[in-house]
């Protein structure tokens, strides 16, 4: 990676490019697994993870919750001038990207530059996407994903393109057409719909049935305009059951596939998941992209998790082998992600870690626990019988009877016949603790 030219401040001093050293290193500052020339069937470890930072958690996020004021007082974030303060965050961002060695970011257009009215909003936009250029020259950083944030405002206290009044539903289109413009200047390689208040608390005073068709109609308008400016990326749709909403119409994969088809939406749409919104649905990481790539939308993900103790999204770094692990076991069967995204790191870190170098720790960590993960994961299906026990519980289905049911040849009255030349049917083990201790064995 391209060296990057700072600005005139150094925000993360005494930090330098975080080495590789491999996992004898007792350096907190380095990486212990994550070799990004490394090669995991075919390809770079970078390539498979198309890693990206958070630009909102990272460097927005200043530690407040519902209980407590900010911790984090950060300095680039003291000036009173809005432009030159997201310059200072933008010179942080890209300080941080090079140390870390990451080369994508993600971004809602609010994250870039403070809000403003909307003729005001679209010129501090330019302002600060000119900026971005200027600092993406002679550097491989790139936007993974761009996105409007259509749920803090309180004009979208009943929704954004969900909303019955259509004044607050234009005015979040206006919204999405300068995110998208903002997104394509920066050359993004895709754009993220997440719908925070998309959703309703109530169905006494909600029209589902027209909310929904007014959101479709929204994803067609906001693709079709993307479209017409040459943008050639995916559109991705990110699922969440609840919180803020009661119920979110994106609830889970499943739901949000359902949706995609019914509104003809599955040519330009697939799906980036993120691992706490999976736990929130009741649902674990690997069965929503297991959904995702049966239907071959696994476009991208947001890696996190949450508290088990707590019901809400806690946003926290990834650490847990075992989940990592079921997950890159369905990564690495689908072959990577079936559209143009990567893993965001849509997480934060907590409240009282309130030292800049804590970032540099809480994404080390991440991307390390990724890439052990993949290692494990990639040794369990060359070195161990999992594969092989998986096929042997539907071996059934490869001849005779089996092999005509699957390949259409049987009628129901075929099943019925067959039922009673065979009998009572024996019983077959799962075998589930033996494919568990296969996990712990390898990790």
């Amino acid at each position: 990676m391209s060296q990057v030219i700072l600005g005139d401040k150094e925000y993360f001093k005494g930090i330098g490019k975080i080495p590789f050293e491999g996992k004898e290193s007792r350096n907190p500052l380095a990486f212990k697994y994550y070799d990004p020339s490394r090669v995991v069937r075919g390809k770079s470890m970078a390539e498979h993870f198309k890693f990206a930072i958070a630009y909102w958690h990272s460097f927005c996020n200043d530690g407040g919750d519902p209980f407590g004021s900010p911790t984090k007082m950060y300095p680039w974030n003291t000036s009173s001038d809005p432009i030159q303060n997201a310059k200072d965050k933008m010179d942080a961002a890209f300080e941080f990207l090079s140390k870390l060695g990451v080369n994508y970011f993600c971004f809602h257009d609010v994250d870039l530059i403070d809000e403003a009215p909307l003729a005001e909003f679209e010129k501090r936009l330019d302002v600060i996407t000119d900026y971005a250029m200027e600092k993406m020259k002679g550097t491989d950083i790139k936007v993974l994903w761009g996105t409007a944030n259509l749920f803090s405002h309180p004009r979208y206290m009943n929704g954004a393109a969900t909303n019955p009044d259509f004044n607050t539903l234009a005015y979040a289109g206006a919204q999405v057409k300068n995110a998208i413009d903002a997104t394509i200047k920066l050359g993004g390689e895709n754009y993220v719909f997440w719908g925070g208040r998309e959703g309703y608390m109530s169905l006494l005073n909600t029209d589902m049935k027209k909310e929904l068709d007014n959101i479709a109609q929204f994803f067609h308008l906001a693709k079709d305009y993307a479209r017409s400016q040459r943008f050639k990326g995916d559109f991705f749709i990110e699922p969440k059951p609840a919180e803020p909403s009661k119920h979110q119409y994106d609830y889970d994969a499943a739901t949000v596939i359902g949706f995609l088809r019914e509104y003809d939406l599955m040519d330009d749409f697939k799906l980036n998941l993120e691992v706490n919104h999976a736990t929130l649905a009741n649902h674990t990481m690997a069965h929503e992209m297991q959904v995702a790539v049966n239907a071959g939308l696994l476009g991208s993900m947001d890696a996190n998790r949450g508290d088990y103790q707590n019901g809400w999204d806690t946003d926290q770094f990834p650490v847990d082998l075992y989940e990592l692990t079921e997950m890159m076991l369905v990564f690495l069967d689908a072959g990577g992600f079936q559209g143009g995204g990567g893993i965001n790191f849509d997480a934060k870190t907590r409240r009282n870690s309130t030292d800049l170098t804590d970032l540099f720790y809480a994404h080390i960590g991440g991307m390390d626990a990724f890439a052990r993960s993949l290692i494990i994961a990639d040794q369990i299906k060359e070195h161990s019988d999992y594969n092989k026990l998986r096929e042997e519980r539907y071996k059934s289905f490869d001849s005779a009877k089996g092999l005509q049911f699957k390949s259409g040849q049987m009628s129901l009255l075929d099943l019925h016949a067959h039922a009673y030349s065979q009998g009572e049917p024996i019983q077959i083990s799962g075998r589930q603790e033996l494919f568990e201790n296969i996990i712990n064995q390898f990790i």
